[in-house]
């Protein structure tokens, strides 16, 4: 995905570091915008929990890119076909999308180390399920329990790093290092993904993720302790968005393969309306909602996180469907299939560290708006490929892809921080990641259907067709940031 959003304001002194690309999802939450700094750790024990958060959100990163590599191989063992690995993606975005919104409540309550260390317990087992896994069911199962995880492990990093530093200088270097973590991530996952499957396996991938838990659980034994905060959950609230999401995702992804009037689509459909509702109730009457209503009714709001939803829509379905297009229809390995995201993570990296300069000398509106339609006429650029376009041209074809978003999403993020109260800053942030990952995952789903084309083999068409539609989306959003306030310019 485009790159991860800039940590919000943690204190007047400590400037947001700039944001990395991952195609995990970054977030900041209000454990991470409001954590107390615990027992003034020393240098030593800070370098600490700076390691074992840049860990953890490393190979979480690894483990979403490197399984999008995996999935030809995935399909060929456990026999699950496309709707199988649509759900092996989703599965995992989605769940990590619905519970972000009240993770950092949880890491309040619990305390940044305790919270990270559940969270890192739960997806090492979980890596371990997925790697054992039998069957295309028992591998999704997993990847839900993967996902959950990871909505926890995110916010509770970030909020390690910030409670051990107290230093603002020293802090805002950390979370810089925290997110170039993501950075290099990004560039090795789809490689790590395509060596593992083909020198070991596709489970692999998965077993990658046990020794480095195992690291990050020793390394947190040596970290300070974190105080807990009282912070209120969201139970109503939570419920329902799991099961908006997931009915949603259930329709789509079934309705290509079911039939969009079979019984089980119609009744998923509809436990997607029946959720967004409670959804809607569940946050008028909740003394502390984790969505507050109030917050939507501001276009500096709306606009940004309608924005990320279609970034990500973007980024994430090109990732799958190009993994896909290299591997079933072009043949090529795994590895070469990884070898061809490495400049796309580069130009990512690059331009995400231009994008704040951009939009200090030409305004945040312009850079959005920018950065938005050049990723609308990325999905039209890649209508150009063919089952014989050159592998360079391929590569040379994806560069606008990471280009817009990068371009975009620090501007679009440091605006939606400037339009809401200090206080709800990881409310924000946290809203604006949930968006993203749901447009990830719906992006996937969509892409999943229509590259099937009413069979399971891939399908040229369907590819078009998913990028005209994600592009119509991504056009509609450009035009929408036209509307936003210029902001960030000099004068």
């Amino acid at each position: 995905m485009p790159p991860a959003t800039v940590p919000p304001q943690q204190r007047p002194a400590a400037p947001p570091a700039p944001s990395a690309p991952s195609p995990a999802p970054s977030v900041v939450s209000s454990a991470a915008a409001a954590a107390p700094a615990a027992a003034a750790p020393g240098r030593r024990s800070g370098a600490v929990a700076l390691v074992a958060s840049l860990l953890g959100f490393s190979v979480i990163t690894i483990d979403v890119s490197a399984v999008n590599i995996a999935l030809p191989a995935i399909r060929s063992s456990l026999h699950g076909g496309m709707t199988g690995l649509q759900w092996v993606v989703d599965s995992y975005t989605l769940m990590f999308a619905a519970l972000m919104l009240s993770a950092g409540a949880l890491a309040d309550r619990a305390g940044a180390r305790r919270a990270y260390a559940w969270g890192v317990a739960l997806f090492t087992l979980a890596s371990l399920g997925c790697a054992v896994a039998p069957g295309i069911g028992a591998l999704i199962g997993a990847r839900i329990v993967q996902g959950a995880a990871a909505a926890v492990v995110m916010p509770a990093s970030l909020a390690l790093v910030r409670q051990a530093y107290d230093d603002a200088r020293l802090r805002a270097r950390a979370i810089a290092l925290w997110t170039v973590g993501g950075s290099v991530a990004m560039a090795a996952g789809p490689v790590l993904g395509g060596v593992l499957t083909e020198a070991v396996d596709w489970r692999a991938v998965f077993l990658l993720n046990l020794p480095v838990g195992v690291v990050i659980l020793v390394l947190l034994a040596r970290t300070a302790r974190s105080a807990r905060r009282p912070a209120p959950l969201d139970l109503p609230g939570q419920l329902s968005a799991v099961a908006t999401l997931a009915g949603l995702a259930y329709a789509v992804i079934e309705g290509g393969h079911r039939g969009w009037t079979s019984g089980p689509v119609l009744l998923a459909a509809a436990v997607a309306v029946a959720g967004g509702a409670a959804f809607v109730t569940a946050e008028k009457r909740h003394a502390a909602p984790m969505v507050p209503l109030g917050l939507l009714r501001r276009r500096q709001v709306t606009v940004p996180l309608a924005a990320g939803f279609a970034l990500n829509a973007g980024f994430y379905g090109v990732v799958f469907l190009i993994g896909l297009y290299l591997q079933q229809l072009r043949g090529l390995s795994g590895t070469a299939a990884g070898l061809v995201f490495v400049p796309l993570a580069a130009v990512t990296t690059a331009m995400n560290l231009i994008s704040p300069r951009l939009a200090e000398r030409f305004g945040r509106r312009a850079v959005i708006a920018a950065g938005m339609t050049l990723m609308a006429l990325a999905m039209g650029v890649l209508l150009a490929l063919t089952g014989t376009t050159p592998v360079w041209a391929v590569v040379l074809l994806l560069a606008p892809t990471g280009v817009g978003g990068a371009l975009a999403v620090p501007a679009l993020t440091a605006l939606l921080m400037e339009a809401v109260p200090e206080h709800r800053a990881g409310t924000a942030s946290g809203l604006l990641n949930a968006l993203r990952q749901t447009g990830g995952a719906l992006s996937v789903a969509l892409f999943g259907m229509l590259l099937q084309d009413g069979g399971e083999d891939f399908s040229l068409s369907g590819m078009r067709w998913g990028l005209v539609v994600v592009g119509a989306v991504l056009a509609v959003t450009a035009v929408l940031a036209t509307r936003l306030p210029r902001g960030g310019a000099r004068g």
